[in-house]
């Protein structure tokens, strides 16, 4: 075990504070929940952890006068762990709980968020139903969501006379909210979908009958509708079996860290859609250099959006006077999001936060110039285009009238 998660397991022990405990209402409290140390802690963990920290520290330490005070929770990737965790905070007076990795986490501690009139940031889940029929006046999506993730790269590719898929599919609530956006935007470009094969969520380390059948299919785009080692494997079992010639692989879910653990030689030419990448603009690298300072790796996209959802929701507060669930998050709503994570990004009704995304491409070792340097930026995906047009929500929220 590194240094880095033997420091982390020892905050863990005592849940950690970034500022010294007082009275509950003499300090703003927020709690980041997520998989500190287990198989989805790239959506979580250390770099999580940081982000929360350096926007506490950017927005001054403290709000109206009161401190800023932070635990950090770790559900270890189970829902019935997240909602009796979630409980207790809200109890102890925590105001917000972002991050909530794992899709079925973040829809239980939604519900136990609207029963206590509380304030949830999902950044670090993306199943379509967190802002669809299971959406709460409670709940603000930031970051991405399967929509966002699957809609892009399929519109992109059918439009350059790719339309035939294969699917493989992690068999778990976000894997098959993933499979439901793909098949549907599959659908909509004109597609067809060859085939497809399911496997547990992070238990299959055997990806090799799954790879065998995609390629075998002859499908000119083989989509991964899974995430984390899952999609690793399966991308490292597809290069082993012969993947190539035009053959397309695509993945629904990766972020910079499982690219940077490929390395190179077995990602290039992957495609995929982002919602931040940290070389893209001076800003986005400014940020990123001092996350690096911090952490040790570059931030993906779930870190800018736990930094840029915990600052938006400090600013909320600050510019409500108040840390009562209901103004606070119409303030949320009300104020757009300018950071290194979005531009003009906004909070909808249904509760996304809809801001640009981007296309990118996993560049050949050649073509990578230095450390992390490993994408290509192919197209910038408008907000509106990006996320599902609120006419065709099954959020109960948006009034279609």
């Amino acid at each position: 075990m590194n240094k880095v998660y033997g420091r982390m397991f020892a905050l863990m022990a005592s849940t950690v504070l970034t500022m010294p405990a007082l009275a509950d209402e003499d300090q703003v409290k927020i709690a980041l929940m997520t998989d500190l140390a287990g198989a989805t802690a790239d959506y979580g963990g250390q770099g999580a952890i940081e982000a929360v920290k350096m926007a506490i520290e950017d927005f001054g330490g403290t709000l109206n006068g009161k401190p800023i005070h932070a635990d950090f929770i770790d559900h270890q990737n189970k829902p019935d762990i997240a909602v009796t965790k979630a409980r207790e905070a809200f109890d102890s007076g925590t105001d917000m709980v972002i991050n909530l990795s794992n899709s079925a986490a973040a829809l239980g501690v939604m519900e136990i968020a609207q029963s206590k009139d509380k304030v949830v940031v999902v950044t670090g889940a993306g199943s379509d139903r967190i802002t669809g029929d299971a959406c709460s006046p409670n709940a603000v999506h930031f970051a991405f969501n399967s929509y966002s993730l699957a809609n892009s790269p399929v519109k992109a590719l059918a439009a350059n006379g790719v339309n035939n898929w294969y699917l493989i599919v992690s068999d778990f609530a976000y894997g098959l909210s993933v499979e439901a956006a793909v098949t549907g935007a599959i659908e909509s470009s004109g597609g067809t979908l060859a085939g497809s094969v399911k496997h547990p969520a992070f238990m299959a380390s055997d990806f090799s009958s799954y790879a065998l059948q995609a390629i075998s299919s002859g499908a000119q785009a083989i989509g991964l509708s899974n995430s984390s080692s899952d999609t690793t494997n399966s991308i490292r079992a597809l290069k082993e079996f012969g993947l190539g010639g035009d053959q397309q692989m695509v993945a629904f879910t990766l972020l910079i860290n499982e690219i940077h653990g490929l390395g190179l030689d077995q990602a290039s030419g992957l495609l995929f859609a982002d919602g931040f990448y940290w070389d893209r603009t001076e800003q986005t690298r400014e940020w990123s250099k001092r996350f690096y300072e911090r952490v040790g790796k570059m931030p993906n996209m779930v870190n800018a959006g736990d930094y840029s959802g915990t600052l938006h929701y400090l600013r909320a507060v600050e510019a409500a006077g108040t840390t009562d669930a209901k103004t606070v998050l119409a303030k949320m709503r009300e104020m757009p999001i300018n950071d290194m994570f979005a531009e003009n990004g906004k909070i909808r009704e249904d509760g996304m936060m809809v801001h640009d995304m981007y296309l990118v491409q996993v560049k050949t070792p050649e073509e990578s110039q230095y450390d992390w340097d490993y994408l290509k930026v192919l197209e910038t995906i408008p907000a509106e285009e990006a996320f599902l047009p609120l006419d065709q929500s099954k959020c109960s929220l948006v009034n279609k009238g």
